[in-house]
């Protein structure tokens, strides 16, 4: 169950609901969805204030397998939990729980907010190299 009190960003929010950056800055200033601010005068969003308008469409339950990330060309694939997202600058530190290991990637901050990546979330680790080096321990 996602955790209805956590707080987003505007733009986070305007992602989740589908909307422009700028509707959703015109909502909050119309009074449409609530927000707190921060000390610093910031707005940000409850998630539960997006519960009522969020689209209701019936969702088919998520496939726990492989098979649903085979439309790419990467076979070397590792599915994991989310365990941490960081955003610093342009860049994104993505930490995956693969088992008792864990596997970070750096990507753009863009691309993970795109991809709407959060903690608890199922996602894959996918990687393309033309060398893999062993190391024992």
């Amino acid at each position: 169950m996602p955790d209805v009190n956590l707080l987003l960003k505007p733009r986070e929010a305007a992602a989740a609901l589908g909307v422009s950056y700028a509707t959703l800055k015109q909502w909050i200033l119309a009074g449409k969805i609530t927000t707190t601010k921060t000390p610093g005068g910031h707005h940000r969003v409850p998630q539960s204030a997006l519960t009522p308008m969020l689209k209701s469409a019936p969702t088919k339950p998520r496939i726990e397998s492989r098979e649903r990330f085979r439309n790419v060309s990467g076979r070397n694939q590792l599915i994991g939990k989310i365990v941490e997202v960081k955003f610093s600058g342009l860049l994104a530190q993505v930490v995956l729980a693969i088992g008792d290991q864990q596997i970070t990637s750096i990507i753009t901050a863009d691309a993970a907010r795109e991809m709407q990546l959060r903690k608890g979330q199922t996602a894959a680790a996918l990687m393309k190299s033309t060398e893999v080096m062993i190391v024992r321990v």
